[in-house]
């Protein structure tokens, strides 16, 4: 079955974009291209005292060369690139959604957002990036971070039903494997993926997992199970 999520008739495949903020850089004079790929920002981002507060640095607002590295390995570690220790916008927002994940606690649905009356269902937060499945308001796994539809391919949003799953699915269109893959809306399911949760820009409409997630998700769904889909992802 060739897949690609965000189309509609079960084309699902992820996005392998990797576009990230372009931010002003400050490079060592006279590197040649493979030296300033290497080399760390001088320049102070715009979110550097929110940045330095996240990492554990010392809050100052003024980038140091231990500043550098350390946003640069958080960069490097999520895929956003340039990977050059900027604490620009992407980053920032990269590091807000880590942050709300975690104060999400045990209690992801506190506000009431997935509906508690469906029995077994599948809650997708895109504001969040958080996923969890509940029964009635009990929560029976999560809540976890996930990867949602880029801009211009978001993640629909809405009441869903599981109506397809393929233990290990391949896409003919893109030539990749999908572990674990359940479809609740048209191209649009839950699956496996190898990049950190946090990669931007985002899926091509899936919602991707980690594996150890999205096996569990396996394990606890079946075909005909509710999916409840809210929010809007950050940066769409």
């Amino acid at each position: 079955m060739g897949a690609k999520c965000g189309a509609w008739r079960r084309r699902t495949a992820v996005a392998l974009g990797m576009t990230g903020l372009v931010a002003p850089l400050t490079l060592a004079v006279g590197a040649g291209p493979a030296q300033a790929a290497a080399t760390c920002t001088t320049q102070t981002g715009p979110y550097q005292r929110q940045v330095e507060k996240f990492l554990g640095r010392p809050v100052d607002g003024r980038q140091s060369p231990a500043d550098c590295r350390a946003i640069r390995s958080f960069q490097q570690a999520h895929g956003i690139t340039p990977s050059v220790g900027y604490a620009g916008p992407l980053t920032w927002r990269t590091m807000d959604t880590i942050l709300k994940q975690r104060a999400a606690g045990r209690t992801p649905n506190k506000a009431g957002a997935c509906p508690v009356n469906k029995g077994r269902i599948a809650c997708v937060d895109l504001t969040r990036q958080l996923s969890w499945v509940q029964d009635g308001s009990k929560l029976v796994y999560g809540p976890v971070p996930v990867r949602t539809g880029r801009d211009g391919a978001e993640t629909r949003t809405g009441a869903k039903k599981i109506y397809y799953r393929s233990l290990n699915h391949w896409s003919t269109l893109y030539k990749v494997w999908m572990p674990h893959s359940q479809f609740f809306d048209g191209g649009q399911a839950f699956h496996a993926t190898t990049k950190s949760m946090y990669n931007p820009p985002g899926s091509g409409g899936c919602v991707n997992m980690r594996p150890a997630d999205a096996k569990a998700y396996w394990n606890l769904l079946r075909n005909g199970d509710d999916v409840f889909v809210y929010g809007r992802k950050p940066g769409t």
